[in-house]
């Protein structure tokens, strides 16, 4: 490793002893209880729910792969990659800034339409990021592991562990993972976002709210993607 691998090296050691610490007292009480609200949902609105929202990530990923760029980065050494994607994070932050607020202040009906178009910067931004970093989302295996950086991102503490274990053992792992479990992935996703997606609901402080949590959320999955790709190329570097 050179200078800058070894740096980047020790953030992301700092970032998984940060990942993997117990969640705060309020995160906890929160996923308790959304559990409990989750219990009392008929068996028949998850499955519906499942499937709604296995039906727009599917979407996005097919739009994503068809609009991303996928030679942006050839080339480039390690920090050159981490500055372009310092640049993508911004971007996507700003333009999910900017739609947060927009439906936030539209009311309960702009407010729903929130769901869907957040879903999809967020899916196009990961294709984003596999790119930046040299690996190709033509193949169904990074296509897969971009739902597990998505789902380590969103996730409660129990899940995002079993997620991370799974990313920092890719290249064994993705033989035997073969689909998503799209019910876990959906439930996790939810209960992440439930309260502030609430809160933008809310006449008056709507446009407020949705701006703030969009933002925070997608730099949470910028860093969450970031140092996922750099975990894998420190392990194993890609295809240039």
């Amino acid at each position: 490793m050179n200078d800058y691998e070894l740096k980047v090296y020790d953030e992301v050691m700092d970032w998984r002893r940060r990942l993997t610490r117990r969640s705060g007292m309020m995160n906890r009480i929160s996923k308790k209880a959304q559990g409990k609200i989750n219990g009392m949902i008929p068996e028949k609105v998850h499955e519906v729910m499942t499937e709604s929202i296995k039906g727009m990530v599917k979407t996005t990923l097919f739009g994503s792969q068809m609009t991303t760029n996928k030679d942006q980065a050839k080339g480039f050494s390690l920090e050159e990659r981490d500055e372009l994607m310092r640049k993508k994070i911004e971007t996507y932050r700003k333009t999910a800034l900017i739609e947060g607020a927009g439906t936030g202040a539209g009311g309960i009906l702009l407010g729903l339409a929130d769901f869907p178009l957040l879903l999809s910067i967020k899916m196009k931004f990961l294709f984003e990021a596999a790119s930046i970093y040299g690996f190709k989302t033509d193949l169904y295996e990074e296509r897969l592991f971009i739902l597990h950086v998505f789902q380590l991102a969103f996730s409660s503490d129990e899940i995002r562990k079993e997620t991370l274990y799974e990313i920092e053992n890719w290249e064994e792992r993705k033989v035997a993972l073969v689909e998503m479990d799209w019910r876990k992935f959906q439930q996790e996703y939810r209960d992440y976002i439930d309260l502030a997606k609430m809160l933008q609901l809310v006449p008056g402080i709507g446009a407020f709210v949705g701006a703030y949590a969009n933002n925070n959320l997608l730099k949470h999955l910028g860093e969450t993607a970031m140092n996922a790709y750099r975990l894998r190329l420190l392990k194993k570097s890609p295809e240039l």
